[in-house]
């Protein structure tokens, strides 16, 4: 099986979701807590290649869905600092694969990359709640709320 290093966000049904297709897919996946990362600059930038900056950020996030943030309006080094400053903040997936690192469920792109068998329709982006067991589990109830409160607003 070939490994896959899939950072999520605890209690992200989306994330779940994905998980499960990668493992129909023969994946080995290995569950990473996207929010106690210790990100840096450097590190993170690293999965978003050359995607402008807007599409950095999770449109889930709560502080995105109410406008407090607006992706579109801010620089590389702005979007950088509240990434840091805040997890909740990142596009996810962030998957790790065979010397590759990516942010975002894209299915066509995942399945020409790491490959995808039809066991399972890929779904899409996006989070609805829910939970997966993790390699480094975050108990705290900040972890999950942008999720729970996405799932709630519906």
């Amino acid at each position: 099986m070939d490994q896959v290093i899939f950072y999520a966000k605890p209690g992200c049904k989306g994330n779940a979701r994905q998980i499960r297709v990668l493992q129909a897919s023969g994946h080995d996946v290995i569950v990473r807590d996207l929010l106690s990362e210790a990100w840096t600059a450097e590190k993170l930038h690293s999965y978003f290649g050359n995607q402008p900056v807007a599409a950095w950020l999770n449109r889930s996030a709560v502080r995105v869905k109410s406008g407090e943030i607006v992706p579109e309006r801010l620089s590389a080094e702005e979007a950088m600092a509240l990434l840091l400053a805040d997890p909740a903040l990142i596009r996810r997936p962030l998957i790790e694969y065979a010397g590759e690192r990516h942010a975002g469920w894209e299915p066509e792109r995942i399945a020409t990359w790491i490959g995808l068998t039809g066991a399972m329709s890929p779904g899409k982006e996006g989070c609805a709640g829910g939970t997966v067991r993790r390699e480094s589990p975050a108990d705290t109830p900040a972890a999950a709320t942008d999720c729970q409160l996405a799932a709630e607003r519906g």
